[in-house]
């Protein structure tokens, strides 16, 4: 089918302004055509779809979800949900919050871990067409130390916990690991470079794997032509993965200038995750159980991260957009809340949508994310501007999804 969209602006994730007058040719799955309205005519053969108030963008695609969890707000109802669940009901549980982020606008997402390669199963049911969902990138289990993050007492016992991170040792064991994961179908590699946290004063991040498991791992990923994600959360760690191999690193609220230049030389991606910080204050300590010394790190880094948000976009960094659903983040209904924060952080309008369109679509590495001709047409109507008002993108009333070309409804 041919569609031809005539919308009043256009965002395509190129420009650095939107355009008024556009038209957008789409054919099957693909864009075939931009340019002025009036060079196609009477467009015969067409479905015309005339929106003279809207605007049409990219697609969003969220760079940073967890569709195995439920985001619950609730730590103990969080871990007790998983207990009579099995692999098959993770992914089932999961579809439906994967299709609840597409109707919010989201047509790619990243997922960042999931036991049992419950989402590389779900990524393969969609790509097949059995089922309707996002297009996903996925990573399998996570790699981490013996004992690091994601490994460490306090998850619970239950395979969705101990399933979610696959522990290694030495850089044998990660290169090992690496194997795994891609013999089990991920997409790219991600591993738990460091704490999620630490307590003393002044240091804030600590790293847990050796410079050496870093540098085995992104070695074994590259030969394999697969990217390498980093949960990083600051300090010493993030350079040290950067000058290792890693290709992204997510969250590293504490980076500093000398770090920032690093990931410019590198051509490092950045995916700060300021919502799912942001929302730890919504609570009290006692409320979260979070340790006295463990919160002051928090409270230090909800300041440094948006220090860190500033640097990296004065400096050129690739900032993608991540929001870290399924930890404390609803699917679909909190998603664009990340894009909210870039804004308020300092990125303009249009920054903000850019990497959440184009840089997330680099990082990811699929064919959409920019409307131009040959593109996968991964498009969002929007009945507004979100480059006046950026919290338009929350009203799932306001916005159109299209897929591939086709209407998501």
């Amino acid at each position: 089918m041919k569609r031809l969209f005539r919308p009043g602006h256009l965002i395509d994730g190129i420009s650095a302004t939107s355009r008024g007058g556009m038209a957008v040719l789409t054919e099957g799955e693909r864009i075939v055509a931009v340019a002025p309205a009036g060079e196609f005519g009477s467009a015969e053969g067409c479905e015309i779809v005339d929106a003279p108030h809207a605007t049409l963008m990219p697609g969003l695609i969220d760079a940073h979800v967890h569709l195995a969890y439920s985001g619950s707000l609730d730590r103990k109802a969080f871990r007790a949900e998983h207990v009579d669940m099995n692999y098959a009901e993770i992914a089932l549980r999961a579809l439906r919050y994967a299709e609840d982020t597409l109707r919010a606008g989201f047509t790619s997402l990243r997922d960042m871990h999931a036991p049992g390669g419950t989402i590389i199963d779900l990524r393969r049911a969609i790509t097949a067409g059995h089922v309707r969902g996002p297009r996903i990138k996925a990573c399998g289990a996570g790699l981490s130390i013996r004992g690091g993050h994601m490994d460490q007492p306090g998850w619970g016992d239950h395979v969705a916990f101990t399933g979610m991170t696959a522990p290694c040792d030495g850089p044998d064991g990660f290169r090992r690991g690496v194997r795994e994961q891609i013999k089990r179908g991920a997409d790219f590699i991600k591993i738990n470079s460091s704490t999620s946290s630490t307590r003393t004063p002044g240091i804030y991040g600590r790293l847990e794997m050796s410079p050496d498991e870093i540098r085995a791992v992104c070695d074994e990923a590259h030969q394999c032509e697969v990217k390498v994600a980093s949960h990083t959360v600051g300090g010493t760690p993030v350079a040290e993965t950067i000058r290792n191999g890693v290709d992204c690193v997510e969250h590293a609220h504490f980076t500093d200038e000398e770090t920032i230049a690093l990931m410019v030389e590198n051509g490092t991606y950045f995916v700060p995750t300021l919502l799912v910080n942001e929302r730890n204050f919504d609570f009290t300590r006692e409320e979260l159980g979070v340790p006295v010394r463990n919160w002051a790190w928090l409270e230090a880094s909800r300041e440094a991260k948006w220090e860190t948000l500033a640097r990296a976009r004065a400096a050129g960094v690739r900032i993608c957009s991540g929001s870290d659903a399924g930890f404390m983040i609803t699917h679909g209904a909190d998603n664009w809340g990340e894009i909210a924060l870039l804004v308020k952080g300092g990125l303009t309008e249009m920054e903000a949508i850019i990497a959440a369109t184009a840089t997330n679509a680099d990082l990811l590495e699929i064919d959409a994310g920019r409307i131009a001709p040959g593109k996968l047409a991964d498009l969002l109507l929007v009945d507004g501007d979100p480059l006046s008002d950026i919290a338009i993108l929350r009203r799932q009333d306001a916005l159109t999804v299209y897929l591939g070309g086709e209407k998501v409804d």
